[in-house]
């Protein structure tokens, strides 16, 4: 659907917008909330009370809300200690993504930083003991991140579990008996250990799964798997080691989270998501889950829009404004008109009412343009989903902007560069081409030891559909992370297709990147694209550095000095080719910034270049 426009929505003005990071949390008295904000340009923490506001339709009064943080470095997940008096969280110094894991006293003002001076580098996922004296976080001072736990006042961390493969998650039990660690495993797919602090035994559970969520008397783990195909939610009984499944959809159940005996969980399909809780008989039976059948449970499902929810957190207390005794959720809630931001939902009633406000005033009243779910066929017939931003006119010049990950997909969320972009009455197409998550396990295991194949084609097969179709006139490229090395893939592979091509943070030589890049980022690429010496030809074909001399249009590299995942090193590398070549190439690097650039102003900066460099192709 295409909505009148009634200005070019200013791109500086876009991209200061703030929003708040899924990763939140509610005090174990239910009366205040931690999160992480970039309102100030900086990643701070900040604290509000949990009594909702009688003004402006439910959003919050800033006065309400506190800074809890300051100074440089960005700082996320919060987490609160069991009796509330302290608050944990993660800090990045650099953007490096060399966590230090800081605790917050509001008694006395005062920061302390457990892992001072380390040399390798934390997970930002850590949690506390149930009791408060311990937090268990992951490291990678072996080589890969392992299990730890350190005293909550300081000293060395003890290991706890190395399973040789890097972990991710760490989650423990209600009961201090068990920490559950999730670690990425083979493939994609990830597993879940859970350690019995007590007697040293460790259990795997032998499925791909994610997210692992305790229940309130540390009995079961819940957690998402797509053993089914899709992501669904199953529980897993620590005493019988059995596991019940949730839910069996078409479509993502994932995130789950226990109250009491029901579990909620996010429920996706294609570009957006909602809340569901499954009530109390939630199990399927084998014969349920061969029919399909849902009769084993009932479910109820909460949606504040089209967009995506994230970070579901349960409160149980009493609330001024709410039905009495109801009990409440908290999410994050974006869309392409709306920057995430928190929301809490009365389970009751399903009214809900927004905590924080990003948006300015001046953008509330803005015509946003609403992509369509669309598909398209691929270069062998097989179709493929896509975000489409329609333009008004047609033809039109047109942007095809390229998810990273690639374990992502493109969904109905805040993205200020692509509102921009729609806004300019160009047309916007963001494929979820073969390796991307949210279309079932097969789909994303499709570019498996073919990346820079597959999913190259599906990208341009999608400019060949804009042509085709009259959609287009002229098309650029530009992504970044994985969607910054398909760009070059796709102007490599695919020349005559492309009049500039922007990739931002991008990797364009598996050999170099693998060798400069951090241990558990090389286990995946062996994962996924096989042993760099047993697979030579794979990787030098899949590696556009080497065919630099196919490229037609002008170039754009932006890149982080810091960036742990596709090392400055390497794009430096293909500038000075490029150059070399008689190519013409637009290079900025920042050498304080990681992948995900932290500095409000080399955000402005570089995403202000890399539209003025697109706009230039597709205008002149």
């Amino acid at each position: 659907m295409t909505v009148a426009l009634l200005f070019m929505l200013n791109l500086d003005q876009l991209l200061r917008v703030p929003h708040v990071d899924p990763l939140f949390d509610i005090s174990p008295d239910d009366s205040k909330l931690a999160f992480a904000w970039n309102k100030s340009g900086e990643w701070q923490i900040y604290e509000m009370s949990l009594s909702p506001s009688p003004f402006g339709r439910g959003v919050r009064d800033e006065g309400e809300i506190a800074q809890l943080t300051s100074g440089p470095g960005g700082k996320f997940n919060p987490r609160y200690s069991p009796d509330g008096t302290k608050l944990a969280f993660a800090l990045d110094p650099d953007g490096s993504e060399s966590y230090h894991l800081v605790i917050y006293d509001p008694s006395t003002n005062r920061h302390t930083d457990l892992t001072p001076d380390i040399s390798h580098a934390l997970q930002p996922n850590f949690c506390w003991s149930p009791d408060g004296s311990q937090l268990a976080f992951l490291s990678d001072e072996k080589g890969h991140f392992s299990a730890y736990v350190i005293p909550s006042n300081g000293g060395e961390p003890q290991l706890v579990l190395d399973t040789g493969h890097p972990a991710w998650q760490v989650e423990w039990s209600p009961d201090g008996r068990h920490l559950a660690v999730s670690c990425e495993m083979h493939g994609q797919d990830y597993g879940i250990f859970v350690v019995d602090l007590k007697t040293k035994e460790v259990i795997e559970l032998s499925l791909n799964a994610h997210e692992p969520k305790w229940s309130p008397d540390g009995k079961k783990l819940a957690f998402h798997s797509d053993h089914h195909g899709w992501f669904d939610i199953g529980v897993y009984n620590l005493s019988t080691k059995e596991i019940e499944w949730v839910t069996q959809n078409e479509g993502d159940s994932q995130t789950p989270v226990f109250m009491d005996a029901r579990i909620a969980y996010t429920q996706s399909k294609g570009a957006v998501n909602w809340m569901e809780f499954a009530g109390q008989a939630f199990s399927l039976t084998n014969d349920e889950i061969e029919k399909g059948g849902l009769a084993a449970r009932s479910t109820r499902k909460y949606q504040i829009g089209k967009g995506i929810h994230n970070g579901i957190r349960l409160a149980l207390s009493k609330t001024e404004g709410f039905t009495s005794d109801a009990k409440r959720m908290v999410t994050t809630f974006s869309s392409p008109g709306q920057p995430a931001d928190l929301w809490m939902i009365d389970l009751e009633s399903g009214e809900s009412i927004q905590l924080t406000n990003s948006l300015p005033e001046e953008l509330s009243r803005a015509e946003f343009v609403t992509p369509e779910e669309i598909e398209y066929p691929g270069m062998d017939g097989v179709m493929v989903p896509a975000l489409l931003f329609r333009p008004q006119h047609v033809p039109s010049p047109a942007v095809v902007m390229i998810h990273g990950g690639p374990n992502w997909h493109y969904s109905a969320e805040w993205n200020p560069v692509m509102a921009h972009l729609a806004s300019r009455g160009y047309a916007v197409l963001c494929p979820n081409y073969r390796g991307s998550t949210g279309y079932g396990r097969d789909w994303q295991y499709a570019a498996r030891f073919d990346m820079g194949g597959v999913d190259t084609r599906d990208v341009a097969a999608g400019a060949q559909y804009l042509l085709r179709e009259g959609i287009a006139n002229k098309v650029v490229v530009t992504g970044r992370s994985h969607g910054g090395y398909l760009t070059m893939t796709c102007l490599t592979q695919f020349p005559e297709l492309w009049c500039a091509g922007s990739a931002v943070v991008p990797f364009t030589n598996w050999f170099k990147s693998h060798e400069d890049a951090r241990e558990d980022l090389q286990h995946w690429n062996i994962e996924n694209m096989g042993d760099p010496r047993e697979n030579h030809e794979r990787w030098y074909n899949a590696s556009p550095f080497f065919f630099l001399d196919r490229i037609d249009a002008p170039v754009q590299l932006i890149c982080g000095g810091a960036d742990p995942r596709c090392p400055a090193s390497d794009s430096i590398a293909t500038r000075d080719k490029l150059l070399a070549l008689g190519k013409s190439v637009d290079f900025l690097l920042y050498e304080e910034e990681g992948h995900s650039f932290l500095k409000i102003e080399n955000i402005l900066e570089a995403e202000s270049r890399r539209v003025e460099f697109l706009v230039k192709a597709l205008e002149e």
